[in-house]
């Protein structure tokens, strides 16, 4: 999953990504509205964790210029007012979730997770397919009933083969998904990473390297 942290306290804003980080997202992070329309236009995210009190542009028209482009990404709003009021209305302009501040770490992962299973055809909360199992809520991986300890971009990469059921997903696909924007594009990381991934899955090796294409299970 990828994740765009939008938040003008700094400190704050590389917490949340650091957290997310650990939970096997990949997340970038920008410090105002502007600078969020410039990601926004280059990258596609899978939800948008924005302040609404930002500088040079609102979070209000962040989020209206998302829902004008039709982009299918989700929007998790944070404020530090607890108003009924406010919250109504940063539903209105199009955020799919609300969360005030201060707010408990865990209950924004649950509410990510949420929001970026909205952004793809519903699937159970546990995936399975060819013996393995993947619990994204539980960060465990099992092949064949063994548990399988996995780096975190490891299970990142897993976790978008196990959603893509089957279909074959690129080397460009697994770079936007499970890195951020620092990570040089013409890297051999997911290359080594798929490598990684397949000596600590086991054999018979479920990974199918389609030439050309990208990789499947």
């Amino acid at each position: 999953m990828r994740v765009l942290v939008v938040e003008d306290e700094q400190l704050l804003a590389d917490a949340v990504a650091t957290g997310l980080r650990r939970e096997a997202m990949a997340v970038d992070v920008v410090y105002d509205g502007a600078a969020a329309l410039e990601r926004i236009a280059v990258n596609d995210y899978d939800v948008v964790v924005l302040d609404r009190d930002l500088p040079l542009v609102h979070g209000d028209d962040v989020c209206r210029k998302l829902v004008e482009l039709g982009m299918p990404t989700r929007v998790l709003m944070l404020t530090a007012s607890g108003d009924v009021s406010d919250r109504v209305e940063g539903l209105e302009i199009g955020a799919d979730d609300y969360l005030p501040k201060p707010f408990a770490f865990s209950e924004l992962i649950a509410r990510v997770r949420a929001l970026g299973r909205r952004t793809t055809v519903a699937l159970p909360p546990v995936l399975e397919r060819a013996g393995i199992k993947l619990d994204p809520n539980r960060r465990e991986v099992f092949r064949d009933g063994r548990e399988v300890q996995l780096a975190p971009k490891e299970f990142a990469v897993l976790e978008v083969l196990m959603r893509s059921e089957g279909a074959v997903v690129s080397a460009e696909q697994l770079l936007e998904k499970a890195w951020d924007e620092n990570t040089d594009p013409f890297t051999n990381v997911v290359r080594v990473t798929v490598m990684t991934l397949r000596r600590k899955l086991g054999e018979p090796a479920v990974i199918v390297t389609v030439p050309g294409s990208g990789y499947r299970i």
